[in-house]
């Protein structure tokens, strides 16, 4: 098969393009940086120098291609726009990467849910995730137009990517100002839970998903959870420093910008990836993101 991707020297994308690679389809990345698409084609992905504000390049290589792969970027609505339109009458399959926090909350680290999603179950999202759901929604309605699209929405992803990138955002952006500063915080008291997945996991979700899901699907992927205050405690231990420390809320947005701190660090996002098992048979094998930190976390 012949994939156009986007993100494909990214973390998530990049071990996507891994696995298909190895599955034997042929893959075209889009690239804004030619060093980067120098590394991409040695990588063995066919660079495609271009943005994802180029419609008419998004919609050549939709055309071009049997399949499109979008990993760049969750919430560029153009780029989704031109996609579809590429690709609408088609029925060829558009892979969109959403992200769990669309069902965060504003627990600020303080507090533990009980509320846990599966993909059948309807929730309300906090204002600043709005968007990405409507986009979401707005890709698996596509189905009406002729499209196979499919949403997979992955929650805390870990492990060492198989790409060009190594690391995710969360654990390591947490490392690091953990060995900048000595300390390793956690916002609020860390007691929000976040479900996790190693990334190996996610992209075997995504081959799944490419050979079979139905047009409209939506998946979570998620195998295990824990809150943050455990997952900084690993990562104490791993860096061998001392207990977690809290970070008020208002300092970490300082920080890390109040969008971040509050969904990414110091929300709750508690899924199960039912659908995904049941539908489409996968099987993901790796299941404890505080396991992985403490034996294999890159120092």
């Amino acid at each position: 098969m012949k994939i156009f991707m986007t993100g494909a020297t990214g973390y998530i994308g990049g071990t996507i393009a891994r696995r298909l690679l190895d599955d034997g389809h042929e893959i075209r990345g889009l690239v804004r940086d030619a060093e980067k698409g120098r590394k991409l084609a040695v990588f063995g992905v066919e660079p495609v120098m271009g943005g994802l504000d180029d419609a008419a390049i998004l919609a050549t290589e939709a055309s071009r291609a049997d399949a499109v792969v979008n990993t760049a970027n969750s919430d560029h609505r153009g780029a989704i726009d031109a996609f579809l339109e590429a690709l609408a009458g088609s029925n060829k399959p558009f892979l969109h990467t959403s992200g769990s926090s669309i069902v965060a909350d504003d627990a600020h680290g303080d507090v533990a849910s009980e509320r846990i999603y599966d993909e059948e179950t309807p929730f309300e999202p906090v204002p600043g995730k709005q968007a990405r759901v409507d986009i979401d929604r707005m890709i698996r309605d596509a189905r009406s137009r002729g499209v196979r699209s499919i949403v997979v929405c992955p929650t805390m992803i870990y492990g060492n990517g198989l790409g060009l990138a190594r690391d995710s955002a969360q654990i390591p952006g947490l490392v690091n100002r953990a060995k900048a500063s000595g300390v390793v915080r956690h916002v609020g008291k860390g007691l929000n839970i976040w479900s996790n997945v190693h990334v190996e996991d996610v992209a075997d979700l995504y081959r799944l998903a490419l050979a079979k899901a139905p047009a409209g699907a939506f998946y979570f992927a998620e195998n295990g959870e824990a809150s943050y205050r455990d997952i900084c405690s690993a990562i104490a231990r791993r860096l061998k420093l001392g207990e977690p420390q809290a970070w008020p809320f208002e300092d970490a947005a300082r920080e890390l910008g109040e969008n971040s701190a509050a969904y990414t660090f110091g929300s709750n996002s508690r899924v199960r990836a039912r659908r995904a098992r049941s539908e489409l048979g996968w099987q993901p094998k790796h299941g404890s993101a505080t396991e992985w930190i403490e034996a294999e976390l890159p120092l």
